[in-house]
């Protein structure tokens, strides 16, 4: 059997690379090491957030937005400072990525069948000068259903072989160029989407053909070689994470395209949660959900210390990740009502938001309904983050149960919370969190469904108390194998590696670090859709030109399976 390309990893750049190739009438192997159960990985899970620019729904809202602003927002956040050599690739791919999402991304995405939730969201303020996180109608699921529906009427078509337990050990070269793959067989598993599976081998496998893409993810639950990889600006690697992501995003091929010559850059970039609680009833190991907070819970450091600005709920994720690391402990607390969590606490994926994700619009209108909703509900029954108090005394004395000693002292908080209290319906306060929760609420989007009205901690008739531990939470790797705009994967002298490209988070999302220090929100997917495209385009147009020619003739397959 004859492949065009080879696509190593069925998540979503994988599938989006797949169907630009397929739709062009290519042969394609895509192949990945998970069952079938969990086609589409990580976006699947996700809350299908997406970074749109200038959008039909930012204006109805009355936000106004434009491509040279999003472009300014990029580059403030990002702060490149490699530029000339691991960022070189990476800046051209974000200003390509920040006019897709200012052009042809939304046109593209809705001719798939994707629709957006009405409301624009502004998940995180500290790089946006204005809201657009644009949450698929359906979350991550919605995403990834018509690259899936495309994968499956071309395996109908035979145009292309999807194998899971697939496992891909080695690149395979000739004369300098990357020609097929080789692994092993793994054994058939029946584990659920996220569940980690078995790694036992009945067989081994090896394909060639024209172009391999290698779009297998991050390194997000690999704990040890996030640790390895810790930035050094944010001192130590904390002594203890929960993680954001299945088992399988491992960071294997990382290490295996190293090895044929692929320069991975920007190492030392990741992403991760500071609101991460355990998940009471977790898919995978040591399972945590993000908290996506509105902006007026009390943020406070392990001993009780309230974070100094812009340290607020919802700002600037790796400046309160760094604010965090500095106290020596690794974990930080949320004091709130019952009030403020019934509008403010959005949990990040699609599990966690059911009306979202079955498109039930009957049960997103009871999100206006007094309470917090059902998801949020039962963390705060069952989730070992979580403490609810009638009284003060009995919230510190369930802090300190929780962390397992004695740093939380009740006339340290309390006055904390008073000093907060006094200042939060002033009309003039020099409060910077109180004018921040007072400036969410001018834009209608968050003051109808996101941002709590101003009110006292300490006021009965808001409770119950609530505080929630916060853990630090693994999610996404910045940096990754450097890329090309085609997606061509470069070597350590940055030419490219012939028949090697790679898309999606193992690529940085593009160039080996799009989004360079500091990702803006809605564009992790974002970044998995364009450079999955991009690298489709691009490999299509190095067969067109006849660029793959050390790697014509008979395209092979070779399979034994030992039972």
């Amino acid at each position: 059997m004859d492949y065009d390309v080879i696509v190593i990893g069925a998540g979503l750049a994988g599938l989006v690379a797949t169907a630009e190739l397929s739709d062009q009438g290519k042969k394609v192997l895509l192949l990945d090491q998970e069952p079938e159960a969990s086609l589409g990985g990580q976006a699947w899970w996700s809350f299908g957030g997406l970074f749109l620019v200038d959008s039909p729904e930012q204006r109805r809202l009355g936000v106004k937005d434009s491509k040279d602003l999003a472009w300014r927002d990029w580059l403030g956040f990002a702060k490149f400072d490699r530029e000339k050599d691991q960022d070189y690739w990476a800046i051209k791919w974000a200003k390509a990525y920040v006019d897709f999402a200012s052009r042809e991304k939304r046109e593209w995405l809705q001719s798939l069948g994707i629709r957006f939730f009405p409301v624009v969201g502004w998940a995180e303020r500290q790089g946006n000068s204005v809201p657009r996180f644009h949450i698929t109608w359906g979350t991550g699921p919605g995403l990834v259903k018509p690259f899936e529906e495309k994968l499956r009427a071309a395996i109908k078509a035979g145009l292309v072989d999807y194998k899971p337990r697939h496992q891909v050990d080695e690149l395979i070269t000739s004369t300098n160029a990357v020609t097929g793959v080789k692994g092993k067989i793994l054994v058939p598993s029946s584990a659920k989407r996220g569940e980690e599976s078995a790694r036992d081998s009945i067989g081994n496998f090896e394909y060639k053909a024209k172009a391999i893409i290698v779009t297998s993810g991050g390194i997000g639950a690999n704990i040890e070689l996030v640790r390895k990889n810790w930035p050094q600006s944010l001192g130590e690697a904390p002594e203890r994470m929960i993680s954001g992501v299945p088992a399988h995003v491992d960071g294997r091929m990382l290490d295996i395209s190293e090895r044929v010559g692929g320069r991975i850059v920007n190492k030392d970039r990741m992403w991760h949660y500071t609101e991460g609680i355990q998940n009471w009833n977790p898919v995978w190991q040591n399972h945590g959900i993000r908290i996506l907070p509105g902006p007026s819970s009390l943020w406070l450091d392990a001993e009780g210390n309230r974070f100094k600005a812009p340290n607020f709920p919802g700002f600037d994720t790796l400046g309160t990740l760094e604010a965090i690391q500095k106290t020596g402990y690794d974990y930080s607390w949320f004091i709130l009502t019952e009030k403020i969590i019934e509008k403010e606490f959005a949990l990040s994926g699609s599990e966690q938001n059911p009306d979202l994700t079955e498109k039930n619009v009957r049960k997103v209108l009871q999100r206006i309904l007094p309470g917090p909703t059902k998801p949020v509900k039962a963390f705060m029954e069952n989730g070992a983050d979580f403490v609810v108090a009638n009284n003060l005394r009995e919230l510190v004395n369930g802090m300190n149960k929780i962390a397992g000693n004695e740093l939380i002292h009740i006339e340290h908080i309390e006055e904390q919370i008073k000093e907060r209290d006094d200042e939060i319906n002033k009309k003039f306060t020099m409060d910077l969190q109180a004018k921040a929760i007072h400036g969410a609420r001018n834009y209608i989007g968050d003051k109808v469904i996101r941002v709590a009205k101003p009110h006292k901690l300490l006021d009965a008739s808001k409770g119950p108390l609530i505080a929630v531990r916060l853990n630090i939470l693994t999610r996404k790797t910045l940096g990754g194998l450097q890329t090309d705009l085609d997606g061509r994967v470069l070597d350590e002298s940055m030419n490219p590696i012939e028949g090697l490209y790679a898309a999606g988070e193992v690529a940085g999302f593009g160039g080996g670090g799009v989004h360079g220090y500091r990702a803006l929100e809605g564009t992790f997917l974002g970044g998995c859709l364009f450079s999955g495209r991009q690298v489709g385009r691009g490999v299509l147009k190095d067969i067109k030109n006849n660029n793959l020619s050390k790697n014509k003739g008979i395209l092979e397959k070779i399979e034994n399976i030992n039972i």
